[in-house]
C-alpha cells in the first residue's frame, strides 16, 4: 500500500530513535487545502483512533486515517539531501495534478478543497 524507500525509512528510523517516546508511530494521512485540494500530512504521534490502519513496513508502524487510505494506495515516500538540506519527497500515483510546492494534490474523482501554499 505505502512504499518507503531506504533512504527515508533509515531517516524516519534515526528521527524516532532521537525521541523519547518508545510508543511512537508514524502517521501518514491527507487533508482537504493546499493549492491542489489535499496536502499531505506526515509525522510522529502516539494516538491511534479505532478506524485507523495500522501498517506494518519493514518493523516500521504506521498509522493511517480511515479517509485518507483512498488516496495513498501506491504511494511513495523517498527523502532526499540537497545543498539547502533534506526532505522528504512523496510520489502519489493517484494524483492527477499536483502544485508546484509539491505537497498538494488533487484525484481524477477528488478535487478537495483548494486553498493558498
Amino acid at each position: 500500500m505505502i512504499n518507503i524507500s531506504s533512504t527515508a525509512f533509515e531517516k524516519i528510523n534515526e528521527m524516532l530513535s532521537a525521541e523519547e517516546s518508545p510508543d511512537l508511530f508514524l502517521r501518514i494521512g491527507v487533508k482537504s487545502g493546499g493549492c491542489s485540494g489535499f496536502s499531505y500530512g506526515m509525522g510522529f504521534d502516539n494516538e491511534k483512533a479505532d478506524d485507523d490502519k495500522v501498517l506494518d513496513i519493514d518493523g516500521l508502524k504506521v498509522v493511517v486515517d480511515e479517509d485518507s487510505i483512498k488516496y495513498l494506495n501506491g504511494l511513495n515516500v523517498d527523502y532526499k539531501e540537497s545543498a539547502m538540506g533534506g526532505g522528504f519527497t512523496i510520489d502519489n500515483p493517484n494524483a492527477s495534478a499536483t502544485c508546484g510546492c509539491g505537497s498538494s494534490f488533487r484525484t481524477e474523482a477528488d478535487a478537495g478543497q483548494p486553498s493558498e501554499c
